[in-house]
Protein backbone atom coordinates (compact mmCIF):
# COMPACT_ATOMS: atom_id res chain seq x y z
CA UNK A 1 0.00 0.00 0.00
CA UNK A 2 3.20 2.23 0.59
CA UNK A 3 4.91 1.34 -2.16
CA UNK A 4 1.60 1.70 -4.14
CA UNK A 5 0.82 5.49 -2.93
CA UNK A 6 4.31 6.36 -3.81
CA UNK A 7 4.24 5.16 -7.50
CA UNK A 8 0.70 7.63 -7.38
CA UNK A 9 2.48 10.46 -5.57
CA UNK A 10 5.80 10.36 -8.16
CA UNK A 11 3.24 10.50 -11.44
CA UNK A 12 1.72 13.47 -9.37
CA UNK A 13 4.44 15.01 -9.46
CA UNK A 14 5.86 14.31 -12.62
CA UNK A 15 2.71 15.71 -14.05
CA UNK A 16 2.33 19.05 -12.30
CA UNK A 17 6.03 19.97 -12.35
CA UNK A 18 6.76 20.86 -16.31
CA UNK A 19 10.62 20.98 -15.79
CA UNK A 20 10.82 17.00 -15.62
CA UNK A 21 9.08 16.35 -19.56
CA UNK A 22 10.90 19.76 -20.78
CA UNK A 23 14.35 19.02 -19.56
CA UNK A 24 17.17 18.72 -21.83
CA UNK A 25 20.71 17.54 -21.44
CA UNK A 26 23.29 18.52 -24.22
CA UNK A 27 26.55 16.75 -24.57
CA UNK A 28 28.60 19.98 -26.62
CA UNK A 29 32.16 19.98 -28.19
CA UNK A 30 34.15 22.40 -25.97
CA UNK A 31 34.88 24.99 -29.03
CA UNK A 32 30.80 25.34 -29.51
CA UNK A 33 30.10 25.54 -25.47
CA UNK A 34 29.34 29.70 -25.73
CA UNK A 35 27.40 29.69 -28.49
CA UNK A 36 25.08 26.96 -27.03
CA UNK A 37 24.75 29.21 -23.54
CA UNK A 38 23.65 31.84 -25.75
CA UNK A 39 21.50 29.72 -27.99
CA UNK A 40 19.53 27.82 -24.67
CA UNK A 41 18.59 31.74 -23.57
CA UNK A 42 16.67 31.51 -26.44
CA UNK A 43 14.99 28.16 -26.26
CA UNK A 44 12.23 28.15 -23.86
CA UNK A 45 13.05 25.13 -21.37
CA UNK A 46 15.67 23.64 -18.86
CA UNK A 47 18.96 22.94 -20.68
CA UNK A 48 21.69 21.45 -18.97
CA UNK A 49 25.31 21.71 -20.72
CA UNK A 50 27.86 18.84 -20.13
CA UNK A 51 31.06 19.73 -22.13
CA UNK A 52 34.22 17.70 -23.32
CA UNK A 53 36.20 16.98 -26.18
CA UNK A 54 34.59 15.15 -29.18
CA UNK A 55 36.35 11.77 -28.79
CA UNK A 56 35.76 12.25 -24.84
CA UNK A 57 32.17 12.75 -25.37
CA UNK A 58 31.84 10.15 -28.15
CA UNK A 59 33.23 7.26 -25.54
CA UNK A 60 30.46 8.62 -22.70
CA UNK A 61 27.36 8.14 -25.25
CA UNK A 62 29.14 4.62 -25.83
CA UNK A 63 29.03 3.98 -22.39
CA UNK A 64 25.54 5.03 -22.01
CA UNK A 65 25.83 8.69 -20.42
CA UNK A 66 22.32 9.82 -20.57
CA UNK A 67 22.84 12.59 -23.07
CA UNK A 68 19.90 13.94 -25.32
CA UNK A 69 21.75 15.24 -28.08
CA UNK A 70 25.23 15.55 -29.21
CA UNK A 71 26.92 18.69 -30.72
CA UNK A 72 29.95 17.11 -32.01
CA UNK A 73 32.99 18.54 -33.55
CA UNK A 74 33.59 16.15 -36.22
CA UNK A 75 31.13 14.61 -38.24
CA UNK A 76 32.89 11.38 -37.71
CA UNK A 77 31.63 9.97 -34.72
CA UNK A 78 28.38 11.08 -34.89
CA UNK A 79 28.11 8.90 -38.19
CA UNK A 80 29.38 6.35 -35.82
CA UNK A 81 26.38 6.56 -33.11
CA UNK A 82 24.19 6.52 -36.02
CA UNK A 83 25.69 3.31 -37.74
CA UNK A 84 25.39 1.28 -34.04
CA UNK A 85 22.04 2.92 -33.97
CA UNK A 86 22.73 5.21 -31.17
CA UNK A 87 21.95 8.07 -32.91
CA UNK A 88 19.50 9.86 -35.49
CA UNK A 89 18.41 12.82 -37.63
CA UNK A 90 22.29 13.43 -38.34
CA UNK A 91 23.16 16.57 -39.87
CA UNK A 92 25.76 19.65 -40.19
CA UNK A 93 24.85 22.59 -38.08
CA UNK A 94 28.19 24.44 -38.27
CA UNK A 95 31.39 24.47 -39.94
CA UNK A 96 34.47 25.82 -37.66
CA UNK A 97 37.25 28.25 -38.24
CA UNK A 98 40.86 27.69 -37.03
CA UNK A 99 43.13 30.55 -35.68
CA UNK A 100 46.62 31.12 -33.98
CA UNK A 101 45.66 33.48 -31.13
CA UNK A 102 48.07 34.92 -28.54
CA UNK A 103 46.84 37.27 -25.49
CA UNK A 104 49.80 39.05 -26.03
CA UNK A 105 48.76 42.11 -29.17
CA UNK A 106 52.18 42.18 -31.24
CA UNK A 107 53.19 38.62 -31.01
CA UNK A 108 51.56 37.12 -34.06
CA UNK A 109 52.74 37.42 -37.52
CA UNK A 110 52.87 35.46 -40.56
CA UNK A 111 56.71 34.42 -39.30
CA UNK A 112 55.45 33.79 -35.69
CA UNK A 113 55.80 29.76 -35.72
CA UNK A 114 59.42 29.52 -37.51
CA UNK A 115 60.37 32.67 -34.97
CA UNK A 116 62.29 32.03 -31.38
CA UNK A 117 59.70 34.44 -29.79
CA UNK A 118 57.38 31.75 -28.07
CA UNK A 119 58.56 28.89 -25.72
CA UNK A 120 55.01 27.03 -25.79
CA UNK A 121 52.02 26.48 -28.26
CA UNK A 122 48.91 25.38 -27.05
CA UNK A 123 46.71 23.09 -29.39
CA UNK A 124 43.82 20.22 -27.80
CA UNK A 125 44.71 16.42 -28.62
CA UNK A 126 44.54 15.83 -31.78
CA UNK A 127 43.27 12.23 -31.50
CA UNK A 128 40.27 12.93 -29.30
CA UNK A 129 39.53 16.60 -30.59
CA UNK A 130 38.73 17.94 -34.18
CA UNK A 131 40.25 21.59 -33.80
CA UNK A 132 43.22 20.46 -32.62
CA UNK A 133 43.30 17.41 -35.78
CA UNK A 134 43.22 20.33 -37.84
CA UNK A 135 45.96 22.16 -35.66
CA UNK A 136 48.40 19.42 -36.41
CA UNK A 137 47.28 19.29 -40.39
CA UNK A 138 48.44 22.99 -40.50
CA UNK A 139 51.40 22.33 -39.00
CA UNK A 140 52.47 19.00 -41.17
CA UNK A 141 51.48 21.40 -44.02
CA UNK A 142 53.59 23.57 -42.87
CA UNK A 143 56.87 21.46 -42.49
CA UNK A 144 56.53 22.23 -38.65
CA UNK A 145 54.88 19.31 -36.84
CA UNK A 146 58.34 17.94 -36.25
CA UNK A 147 60.11 20.72 -35.58
CA UNK A 148 57.90 22.16 -33.17
CA UNK A 149 57.23 19.12 -30.78
CA UNK A 150 59.41 20.14 -27.82
CA UNK A 151 56.96 22.95 -27.54
CA UNK A 152 53.83 22.13 -27.89
CA UNK A 153 51.59 21.18 -24.98
CA UNK A 154 48.49 19.76 -25.19
CA UNK A 155 45.05 20.37 -23.61
CA UNK A 156 41.80 17.72 -23.80
CA UNK A 157 39.94 19.87 -26.14
CA UNK A 158 39.88 23.54 -27.48
CA UNK A 159 38.73 25.60 -24.25
CA UNK A 160 41.75 23.82 -22.19
CA UNK A 161 44.28 24.89 -25.06
CA UNK A 162 42.34 27.79 -24.72
CA UNK A 163 43.17 28.28 -21.00
CA UNK A 164 46.35 27.83 -21.47
CA UNK A 165 47.34 30.70 -23.91
CA UNK A 166 45.16 32.61 -21.88
CA UNK A 167 46.60 32.76 -18.70
CA UNK A 168 50.30 32.52 -20.37
CA UNK A 169 51.15 29.19 -19.60
CA UNK A 170 51.50 29.52 -23.82
CA UNK A 171 52.57 32.18 -25.70
CA UNK A 172 50.36 30.77 -28.92
CA UNK A 173 47.23 28.57 -29.16
CA UNK A 174 45.57 26.71 -31.96
CA UNK A 175 41.96 27.53 -31.04
CA UNK A 176 38.60 28.29 -32.65
CA UNK A 177 37.53 31.74 -33.66
CA UNK A 178 34.22 31.42 -31.84
CA UNK A 179 36.44 31.26 -28.53
CA UNK A 180 38.72 34.70 -29.63
CA UNK A 181 37.73 37.78 -27.51
CA UNK A 182 38.68 40.36 -28.84
CA UNK A 183 42.15 40.54 -27.12
CA UNK A 184 45.65 39.85 -28.41
CA UNK A 185 46.38 38.76 -31.86
CA UNK A 186 45.79 36.08 -34.05
CA UNK A 187 46.03 34.51 -37.36
CA UNK A 188 43.05 33.35 -39.63
CA UNK A 189 44.19 30.09 -40.22
CA UNK A 190 43.93 29.79 -44.48
CA UNK A 191 41.47 26.41 -44.93
CA UNK A 192 43.55 25.08 -47.57
CA UNK A 193 45.87 24.14 -44.62
CA UNK A 194 43.23 21.78 -43.15
CA UNK A 195 40.23 19.48 -43.44
CA UNK A 196 36.74 21.31 -43.09
CA UNK A 197 35.98 21.28 -39.58
CA UNK A 198 32.17 20.16 -40.30
CA UNK A 199 30.25 19.81 -36.76
CA UNK A 200 27.86 17.02 -36.19
CA UNK A 201 24.82 17.20 -34.49
CA UNK A 202 22.52 14.16 -34.07
CA UNK A 203 19.38 13.14 -31.59
CA UNK A 204 20.02 10.32 -28.89
CA UNK A 205 16.16 9.36 -28.40
CA UNK A 206 13.03 10.42 -29.82
CA UNK A 207 11.44 12.91 -27.17
CA UNK A 208 9.46 15.75 -28.49
CA UNK A 209 11.75 17.93 -26.56
CA UNK A 210 14.36 16.48 -28.27
CA UNK A 211 12.73 16.86 -31.75
CA UNK A 212 12.17 20.42 -30.85
CA UNK A 213 15.66 21.32 -29.99
CA UNK A 214 17.09 19.95 -32.84
CA UNK A 215 14.14 21.87 -35.19
CA UNK A 216 15.27 24.73 -33.37
CA UNK A 217 18.93 24.43 -34.26
CA UNK A 218 18.27 24.05 -37.87
CA UNK A 219 16.05 27.39 -37.98
CA UNK A 220 16.86 30.83 -38.95
CA UNK A 221 17.63 32.09 -35.29
CA UNK A 222 20.45 29.50 -34.53
CA UNK A 223 21.76 30.13 -37.43
CA UNK A 224 21.78 33.95 -36.99
CA UNK A 225 23.73 33.47 -33.78
CA UNK A 226 25.76 30.57 -34.99
CA UNK A 227 27.22 32.87 -37.67
CA UNK A 228 27.66 35.58 -34.83
CA UNK A 229 29.98 33.32 -33.40
CA UNK A 230 32.43 33.02 -36.39
CA UNK A 231 30.95 29.62 -38.07
CA UNK A 232 30.11 28.74 -41.45
CA UNK A 233 26.38 27.90 -41.12
CA UNK A 234 26.01 24.77 -43.19
CA UNK A 235 22.37 23.21 -42.75
CA UNK A 236 22.09 19.75 -44.38
CA UNK A 237 19.60 17.28 -45.10
CA UNK A 238 18.57 14.65 -42.10
CA UNK A 239 20.55 11.64 -42.21
CA UNK A 240 19.28 8.75 -40.71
Amino acid sequence: MVQHRFYIYLIVILFLNPVFADELTIAVAANFTKPLKHLVQQFDHNINISSGSTGQLYTQIKNGAPFDIFLAADMQRPQKLVDDGIANNLFVYAQGKLILWSNQSDLIDENVLNSNTFKWLALAHPKIAPYGMAAKQVLEKLGLWHKLQDKIVRGNNANQAYQFAVTGNAELGFIALSQYQNTGSYWLVDENLYTPILQGAVSLNQKPITKKFMEFLRGSIARKLIKKFGYIVKISKNSN
